[in-house]
């Protein structure tokens, strides 16, 4: 089953299975370097959804948000290795600051984040509200981190 799409043919999909009376639910980020963290994100939010959409960064808001020489991992592959977990449904990406956008054209019905937010800390928070959809914390505490993967890797190098 195909589960890559651009997000305004994911918007069309989404919407056929709305009518069918299934719960979508939308995670977003990086996921540069996938590690556990992200498993147990992604898993938790799925156990709260029928469909689980996971919206990637592109190349250059990842670059904008990280620094240079970021993402280690161009963003075909992280798609890729995201649509590989049994808990990720669809994949899409977004090259905007937020997901404001896409979540105006997906219009989940939750939008799931990791624990290093509370829903009133949630940027998006209004934008869900405004299309009559919630937000949820979701996953492990934030104890893995891809930046701190990396920067482990580069001490184990000196």
């Amino acid at each position: 089953m195909q589960k890559i799409y651009p997000r305004e043919q994911l918007s069309h999909l989404i919407e056929s299975s709305r009518k069918d009376g299934l719960t979508v639910g939308f995670a977003n980020g990086c996921f540069d370097i996938l590690h556990v963290g992200h498993v147990r994100y992604f898993q938790s939010a799925k156990a709260h959804c029928d469909i689980l959409v996971v919206a990637l960064n592109d190349n250059e808001s990842v670059r904008r948000l990280k620094g240079p020489g970021r993402p280690l991992t161009p963003l075909s592959e992280r798609m890729e290795l995201v649509a590989a977990f049994q808990a990720v449904d669809f994949v899409t990406f977004f090259g905007e600051e937020t997901v404001v956008e896409t979540l105006r054209i997906l219009k989940p019905d939750i939008q799931f984040k990791g624990t290093d937010y509370t829903p009133d800390t949630v940027p998006e928070r209004h934008v869900m509200a405004e299309i009559g959809g919630k937000v949820m914390i979701v996953g492990d505490p934030k104890d893995h981190s891809t930046t701190l993967l990396i920067e482990k890797m580069g001490e184990q190098n000196e």
